[in-house]
């Protein structure tokens, strides 16, 4: 079975045709216990629901593992997945999972973006914070000092759904000629992270076994969340 990878908004417009992976839209409850119940060897987590559905459950992810399911996350909600998973075997790859692992971010929302739905494939509307802060990073000799500093601070104070980079500038007080840079120089880590997951995919990469040094504990959540997921596929 080709290995399967959730993902949209960060493979926005990433050739994937040629691939011989199965993409799926950003994973949901329960998408990835039914991809392991539909046989899935390797699973690429990426991009996730959340707010308007419940989010992948760590269970899933456990539950996974203890089948002998190679799971790799990175980018998105697959870093922060895998940052809470690696303990127990699931695979981070890139800059923002190791971020999260180390503890030099904490918080959830700063890979959270708003975009547009499956129709429009997925296209970023917004911009993630780490993504923000990389671009005004790179861009800080010709920003210089001050102004880095006010994007910074404009960045980090909207919500995740305002944060564009028109609306990044206006906070920050500044200019149509700060908007051209930021503009011109934009650095997507979520999207260097995504596509090194994929690449690895592609390439049939070898992973390590997962650590079995800890028992899968069930529950009557989990056993109705495979209840329902079992009663899906049998509709469908």
């Amino acid at each position: 079975m080709k290995p399967i990878v959730f993902a949209g908004p960060s493979i926005f417009g990433l050739d994937t045709a040629r691939l011989d992976i199965a993409f799926r839209p950003p994973a949901a409850s329960g998408d990835l216990l039914a991809a392991v119940q539909a046989g899935a060897k390797v699973i690429g987590l990426i991009d996730g629901f959340y707010g308007n559905s419940a989010a992948v459950w760590h269970k899933e992810i456990l539950y996974a593992l203890t089948e002998g399911v190679v799971i790799v996350g990175g980018a998105s909600m697959g870093a922060l997945r895998a940052a809470e998973c690696a303990p127990f075997g699931m695979i981070g790859i890139g800059e923002i999972f190791e971020a999260y692992r180390d503890g030099r971010r904490v918080c959830d929302g700063d890979v959270a973006i708003s975009h547009a739905p499956a129709e429009l494939g997925y296209r970023p509307l917004s911009i993630a914070l780490v993504d923000a802060e990389a671009t005004i990073a790179d861009a800080a000799d010709i920003l210089g000092a001050a102004d880095v500093d006010l994007l910074l601070k404009a960045a980090r104070s909207l919500h995740f759904h305002r944060r564009t980079w028109r609306s990044i500038v206006a906070q920050a007080g500044l200019g149509k000629g700060h908007l051209a840079i930021l503009a011109a120089n934009t650095v997507s880590v979520k999207r260097r992270d995504a596509e090194r997951l994929v690449s690895m995919l592609a390439d049939c990469a070898p992973f390590p076994q997962a650590s079995r040094a800890w028992t899968f504990q069930n529950t009557i959540f989990f056993d109705e969340l495979r209840r329902r997921m079992s009663a899906s596929d049998a509709a469908r």
